[in-house]
């Protein structure tokens, strides 16, 4: 039994691994739970995650990656060869080769960190790719002709903006502003205006059930619980679209600058075919209520969100590892 090839798409917010010639075997949260007292690490992904906010003091879940990139080596490193080991993928005779996406524009030292991280769980060869190039090839698009295509992947620790052509990125930005920044200005939203202090797992539940960023699109409402920062006692709450898009507003307008800067970089011919052929959204950030209108309307080009966003990245590993040895030279070593 030989290592098979295997795409990992390594998140702030969820890890994604697909196996060549089985597709997507795994996607868990990217958190750990560790005992602080022993350093024991209890609990990797789902079962760690549904810890999180809800553990006694000496345990606690944690995120080894921030803003795209390890903020902690060794739990990184626990929670891959968790999951590597969970899909059982090395062989007898070999370790697999491993593709992983990192942001755009981080630094050699933090791209050697991701590389060590992935060799020290049991990869041979690891080969490293941006993930804004990844994410559009995953959503179907032909970036290998000599023509113009534009993404914007809004991923749990970083946005990643791009042009591409002739299979490379031509202009990009990448900024720490994504799904938990988003998470972050509810909660903080929340503080604010009713002193009721609420935990990350309610914020996000308010930012899939209610919210919205663009004026009007949608009109929900939801019931929250939280501690009351004046008592001190459980209280119930009810927020509505409207206010947290106020909340958004901010955070959200980073997002449209950085894509407004991208394009304005960007060589004319390539914005003609973006004109032509429009913006794909990727990324779990893509499923946030009103940022393909907000975009479209800001930028004044198609916006439209790919299949499957959360997948996209996941799946475009999959298809540059059938095309690892074409790409050889292509891929960063």
């Amino acid at each position: 039994m030989f290592g098979r090839d295997i795409g990992i798409d390594l998140g702030t917010a969820n890890v994604l691994v697909y196996v060549k010639g089985s597709g997507i075997v795994l996607n868990e949260p990217s958190v750990v739970a560790l005992d602080t007292t022993t350093g024991k690490v209890l609990a990797v992904g789902e079962e760690a995650f549904r810890m999180v906010g809800r553990t006694p003091g000496n345990i606690v879940a944690l995120r080894p990656m921030k803003d795209g990139v390890i903020a902690n080596f060794e739990l990184t490193e626990s929670m891959l060869k968790h999951f590597l080991g969970k899909i059982n993928v090395k062989g007898f005779f070999s370790k697999p080769r491993i593709l992983i996406c990192c942001p755009t524009e981080i630094t050699s030292v933090e791209q050697k960190a991701i590389r060590e991280a992935a060799e020290k769980s049991g990869g041979k060869n690891v080969y490293l790719e941006e993930e804004p190039k990844v994410a559009a090839i995953g959503a179907g698009m032909d970036i290998f002709q000599p023509s113009g295509n534009m993404v914007v992947d809004i991923g749990g620790g970083t946005t990643d903006v791009a042009v591409l052509s002739m299979g490379d990125i031509v202009t990009a930005s990448s900024i720490k502003i994504a799904g938990d920044k988003f998470d972050q200005d509810i909660l903080h939203y929340i503080k604010r205006e009713y002193k009721l202090l609420i935990g990350e797992r309610t914020s996000e539940e308010i930012k899939k059930q209610v919210a919205t960023v663009f004026p009007g699109a949608r009109q929900e409402e939801l019931e929250i619980r939280g501690r009351d920062m004046v008592s001190g006692l459980p209280r119930t709450i009810t927020v509505k679209s409207d206010e947290i898009q106020d909340a958004l507003t901010e955070s959200v307008s980073y997002i449209v600058q950085a894509a407004k800067s991208v394009l304005e970089r960007t060589p004319p011919e390539l914005s003609a075919d973006i004109i032509d052929r429009g913006v794909i959204l990727t990324g779990g950030g893509a499923l946030l209520h009103g940022i393909d209108q907000l975009l479209a309307e800001e930028l004044k080009v198609p916006v439209f969100i790919a299949d499957e966003p959360m997948h996209c990245v996941a799946k475009g590993t999959g298809i540059l590892l059938e095309n690892l040895d074409k790409l050889g030279r292509k891929v960063r070593l």
